[in-house]
């Protein structure tokens, strides 16, 4: 089989680096909606399962098919809205799932329609490249700002990194992940005390249907889902030279989440940050082999959901600080990237600049995510400076 062959030990690595950032990063808020909506032990490891199978398959299927990196992740704004609004306690785990499986038929009519794609179509390779640019930014910096509290461990993985990068800049990310366990576990950092030995079992929960759940549960986890999770992630595959159907992407993850939305699969969508691990040359020199650490990522998301317990104690036995610092080192060649191409375009370069900043700063308004208003803020940028330009030219 080609993916044997293709298979590198950097990207088995950009792959485990990408679950290990993408679950240990926002794994705390899906267990926080799941308990908002007065979920048991037994349906929050079910929600586990689901998700991690659905982003699992999506990862891995299409990335072997296409022979390019898909790389599918849960809606950790989406989890976050979800959250908020059960914290009030008006909707239970019946209503909840009706609301995920009404949010999965918006995305999935999103990508029937290609309406999605066509928006995206319009938005320039500068606007996306610093958008890229401006999701990756905030884990370089925490990379950094996490020598605040453990100053040993980055110091080690950063000489690491760059010892490697100049001796075997191929096996930069996975000789500095092993220095940061290393370091980790002979200064007792690690916690093994989280790891017990059980499987997950999907529990299935009738969904019910509702209007005040549809308006505020679906239509916000549907509305933050597509724009702060799939625009930056088509950002990232646009912006890294990657030309995936998306319609059609975006119909599959709509698709797998509305079969596992009874078992807790709440949305499915494009990722971002671990898209760019996967995607980036840190994963492979060749670009046509990247899609090797995907697929690599898929088949350790549905070790997360099979494994259940097992591999969500292990991966949340890292310290925090060595996975914002590796997530960090991982990205800079990434980061780097985006910059280099938003900037270096004069005409397009101001307003590169601000969806590169105004997504830098985190900014959330309405509930929507900076990554969002960065887009807005630039293209309303370019249509201030450019239009008519063309036209008047074309006049004179």
């Amino acid at each position: 089989m080609r993916f044997f062959k293709d298979l590198s030990l950097s990207a088995a690595t950009a792959g485990f680096v990408a679950v290990l950032v993408g679950f240990t990063s926002s794994v705390a808020l899906v267990f926080q909606a799941a308990q908002a909506f007065g979920a048991t032990p037994a349906q929050i490891t079910s929600w586990m399962w689901a998700l991690g199978l659905g982003m699992g398959l999506c990862s891995l299927v299409p990335s072997l098919i296409l022979r390019q990196p898909v790389m599918v992740a849960w809606s950790t704004p989406g989890a976050a809205v979800l959250a908020a609004a059960g914290a009030s306690g008006a909707f239970g785990m019946g209503e909840a799932v009706g609301a995920f499986m009404a949010c999965a038929a918006l995305i999935t009519l999103a990508g029937l329609t290609g309406w999605f794609e066509r928006v995206m179509n319009r938005i320039p390779m500068e606007i996306a490249s610093a958008l890229l640019a401006g999701v990756l930014a905030r884990f370089g910096m925490q990379a950094f700002s996490a020598l605040q509290t453990a100053l040993g461990l980055v110091l080690a993985m950063l000489l690491t990194y760059l010892l490697a990068r100049r001796l075997l800049p191929r096996y930069a990310v996975v000789l500095t992940l092993a220095a940061g366990i290393v370091w980790a576990a002979a200064g007792g950092k690690m916690q093994w005390s989280a790891v017990h030995l059980e499987l997950a079992r999907p529990v299935f929960t009738a969904p019910v249907f509702t209007f005040q759940a549809f308006m505020s549960l679906a239509l916000p986890l549907f509305i933050v889902t597509m724009a702060s999770q799939n625009l930056p992630g088509v950002a990232v595959m646009r912006a890294t030279g990657y030309h995936l159907p998306v319609s059609r992407l975006i119909s599959m993850t709509g698709l797998a989440t509305l079969v596992l939305a009874p078992f807790g699969a709440f949305a499915l969508n494009f990722s971002a940050i671990t898209a760019a691990i996967c995607m980036g040359p840190e994963a492979h020199p060749e670009r046509e082999r990247r899609y090797a650490a995907a697929a690599s990522c898929g088949l350790l998301y549905v070790l997360v959901g099979v494994f259940g317990a097992v591999v969500t104690g292990l991966l949340t036995a890292f310290p925090p600080e060595l996975v914002v610092a590796i997530a960090g080192l991982a990205l800079l060649g990434s980061i780097g990237g985006g910059l280099a191409s938003a900037l270096q375009g004069e005409a397009h370069r101001e307003a590169a600049l601000i969806t590169f900043l105004v997504t830098l700063s985190g900014v959330t308004l309405f509930g929507i995510g900076s990554a969002f208003w960065g887009v807005v803020a630039g293209s309303a940028a370019l249509l201030v400076q450019h239009y008519g330009r063309a036209r008047a030219s074309s006049v004179a």
